[in-house]
């Protein structure tokens, strides 16, 4: 695998972080002569910790109108969005203003790309491009996915189960507030959730490593961050410091930089948990991705075995891949997460069927071309 040191990076998104800084969403709005906004929430917890009164609160006092849109789901489905994008239409929304964690943001931003288009779901099926969208400011509540700096967004079309992706830079939040603060109410495994996810972003750039020296010792650094800051919240879910520590290593994860000079990653293993969940809804993205990436890394060791042991080294302090395999589903066990996908409900039998439907957005797989009998063994591992 030959190393290159081309690489673009680009990230317009404007970040507001810390403590008490929810008050600022209604001036950054303001101060592009926004007047009207969609706001866009989930289940409605928002309401529990305090953010939806701050928010609101802020919007008010800058002058700025808005409508409410409730009950995106945790895997975020076509037909909510395609409710919020007539939302927006008919209340001539100027912005979409996400309030919640990954799965509000990604279907933020395919409510603001639906507000230009006939039909957003043609973009995730690769059959046009997201030329414009309306402009889209987060106020984030879960720390995972990255979502608040970056151009990609994740759908499930429910009909068919398919969980497929699309990115554009017309997506790029405009404005993201995160205050770790709001987070310490977390209930516990959605902060192990927002960890496993932050760690598989990186490793989905990671194990495409060779010499890029700079990028690989800044992804070792950031898991190590991640892991040491959920071990701390274990202790403490209050600690601030540790909230912080998550909740930027989580948007650096996938925020660009995590990935320079990696050749865009790999992602198959992201692909297979969408089959998953796209089969199983209730299947937590980072839940799925804890029990998958151990699996994928055992299969595919074979590919690039010099970045995987260093993997293990530098991140698991481990002699070999298979101790530092086993290291991480200890850690993962402490942590109370599943490591196989029968604890999950899944059966035997269904197996063929996920690896279907994670072929059928093929083609897979950078590091090696995945077949769909090596999607199958994947799973099987993880079984």
């Amino acid at each position: 695998m030959e190393s290159s040191c081309n690489f673009e990076f680009y990230n317009p998104t404007r970040i507001l972080f810390g403590r008490n800084t929810l008050e600022q969403i209604g001036p950054c709005i303001q101060s592009r002569r926004i007047g009207k906004v969609l706001l866009l929430a989930g289940g409605g917890s928002i309401r529990d910790n305090g953010v939806y009164h701050a928010v609101s609160s802020s919007l008010r006092a800058a002058g700025i109108q808005w409508v409410e849109h409730w009950g995106v789901q945790p895997n975020p489905i076509l037909s909510t969005v395609q409710e919020a994008v007539q939302r927006a239409r008919e209340f001539q929304a100027e912005a979409i203003l996400a309030v919640g964690g990954g799965s509000v943001i990604d279907s933020a931003k395919a409510v603001a790309a639906g507000c230009c288009m006939d039909n957003v779901w043609d973009a995730f099926a690769r059959k046009s491009f997201i030329e414009k969208a309306l402009p889209l400011f987060v106020v984030l509540t879960l720390s995972a996915t990255g979502s608040e700096m970056n151009p990609f967004t994740v759908i499930t079309k429910e009909d068919e189960r398919k969980k497929w992706a699309t990115a554009s830079p017309a997506l790029y939040p405009t404005v993201a507030i995160i205050d770790p603060a709001v987070q310490m109410t977390l209930p516990w495994i959605q902060t192990v959730n927002g960890g496993l996810d932050a760690i598989a972003h990186i490793l989905e750039f990671y194990v495409m490593g060779t010499d890029e020296e700079t990028t690989i010792a800044l992804d070792e650094a950031l898991m190590r961050s991640v892991i040491q800051a959920v071990d701390q919240l274990q202790e403490d879910p209050s600690r601030y410091p540790a909230r912080a520590n998550l909740a930027w290593a989580a948007t650096l994860a996938l925020n660009g930089i995590s990935g320079t000079q990696l050749r865009g990653g790999d992602w198959s293993t992201h692909m297979i948990e969408h089959g998953l969940s796209a089969v199983h809804p209730e299947v937590a993205h980072g839940t799925g991705l804890g029990i998958l990436f151990p699996a994928w890394l055992r299969y595919m060791e074979p590919h690039n075995p010099a970045q995987f042991r260093r993997l293990a080294r530098q991140v698991w302090a481990a002699d070999s891949l298979n101790e530092g395999l086993e290291r991480m589903k200890s850690k993962w066990k402490q942590w109370g997460t599943p490591t196989a996908l029968r604890e999950l409900g899944v059966r035997a039998e269904e197996i063929p069927q996920i690896a279907d439907n994670v072929w059928m957005a093929a083609p897979l797989g950078q590091l090696k071309s995945l077949s769909r009998k090596d999607v199958e063994e994947i799973l099987k591992l993880a079984y």
